[in-house]
């Protein structure tokens, strides 16, 4: 197993590598970039305008900007709606953000400060980046954490009933109501509780945006704790309608295939109770790719379906500084960020595998190439 899992470390290194590579490539001929950004911010101005922007190492306050300089064929010609701003200017901005060296040596600095963890300042933000992913963590932990706990509390029970029960009136009216919850996106939900229970339009039992409300630093424990729940129930209530489908099919399918091998017949045969062949000879084996799998579950529902749900309800945690990242071409949080959760991602993967060798001792994977 030790030498399985040096193998999937040094995989790491080239996979982790080709991800960042392709994502710059396509970052690089993206419309908008921070330059862009800046610009955007200038436009709309009389003859002078102000700025002030902060990141990338340096500052510009209440810099004044001659609308009449303009410069068709030069340095503000590379960016739509640079016409009428200062071309040093532009050139500083550049500068700034690093620009002024060729993508191939911004990469390679980029991935030499990546290796060690310094994932830089962020561009209109100015906070370093580490900083800012350790400070909203806590929302999507939230989010992720009592998501995933609630679909695997709902799906491996209602998932071995189904297959205990499979093909009764009990396993297709819940077979329908598995497929309207795996059609209708998380976002779509989140929207439709808004309007129901958040004041949209009909009742307004439960807050529209945040985690806390207001003073929440001053209740009573217990109250903080209410609260804290009270303001999670909509979001996790729209992720887990979209969440526990998969997992509930599969803990089904799993369990069917488990009882239809011959250790089960034998041990019918030998005239042991259902409930004992059920639960202390199909479950674990059935259980398997199911327990196994939550690391990766955890990490997708913790990463990625939470973002439009944290844009909704405007819960200030890594889907929303992703979101507004994408949106400003603030590149140390893109790439940072992108970065650290594929690594934590490879890393989740290989936990996962270790998992299949504790909870079933006869997987080896030694005996494969990875």
């Amino acid at each position: 197993m030790l030498a399985y899992i040096i193998r999937r470390l040094l995989l790491m290194i080239p996979t982790l590598f080709g991800i960042m590579v392709a994502t710059f490539v396509i970052v690089q001929f993206a419309p908008g970039g921070p330059v862009e950004q800046v610009i955007a911010r200038l436009q709309g101005t009389a003859q002078e305008a102000t700025a002030r922007f902060s990141g990338g190492g340096g500052d510009f306050q209440n810099q004044a900007f001659d609308a009449t300089s303009l410069d068709a064929t030069g340095v503000t010609s590379r960016y739509r709606g640079a016409q009428g701003l200062d071309p040093e200017f532009i050139l500083e901005l550049e500068r700034q953000f690093g620009f002024d060296k060729p993508p191939v040596e911004r990469f390679l600095l980029m991935m030499g400060n990546f290796l060690r963890f310094d994932f830089g300042e962020s561009y209109f933000r100015g906070q370093d980046v580490i900083d800012l992913v350790i400070d909203k963590m806590p929302v999507s932990i939230s989010l992720g954490l009592w998501t995933t706990l609630i679909v695997y509390l709902i799906s491996i029970p209602l998932g071995i009933r189904k297959a205990i029960r499979d093909g009764s009136r009990f396993d297709v009216w819940t077979s329908g109501t598995i497929v309207v919850g795996y059609a209708i996106p998380g976002f779509l939900f989140a929207v439709l509780l808004i309007v129901l229970f958040a004041g949209g339009r009909y009742f307004s039992w439960f807050p529209l945006r945040g985690l806390t409300s207001d003073g929440w630093a001053f209740m009573p424990w217990w109250q903080q704790i209410l609260d804290y729940f009270w303001h999670l129930a909509l979001p996790v209530a729209a992720m887990v309608v979209s969440g526990f489908a998969t997992l509930t099919l599969l803990t089904k399918n799993s369990f069917l295939d488990e009882i239809g091998k011959m250790y089960v017949m034998t041990a019918r045969a030998k005239g042991l109770s259902e409930r004992r062949v059920l639960y202390g000879h199909v479950f674990r084996n059935a259980m398997l790719i199911v327990v196994a799998g939550f690391p990766a579950a955890f990490l997708g529902i913790l990463f990625t379906g939470s973002l439009l749900i944290e844009v909704i309800f405007s819960l200030d945690g890594l889907g929303l500084l992703g979101f507004e990242a994408a949106i400003n071409r603030d590149y140390p949080i893109m790439f940072g960020t992108l970065y650290f959760f594929s690594l934590l991602g490879l890393v989740m993967g290989l936990i996962g595998d270790v998992m299949y060798t504790i909870i079933d001792p006869r997987i080896d994977f030694e005996a494969r190439r990875v």
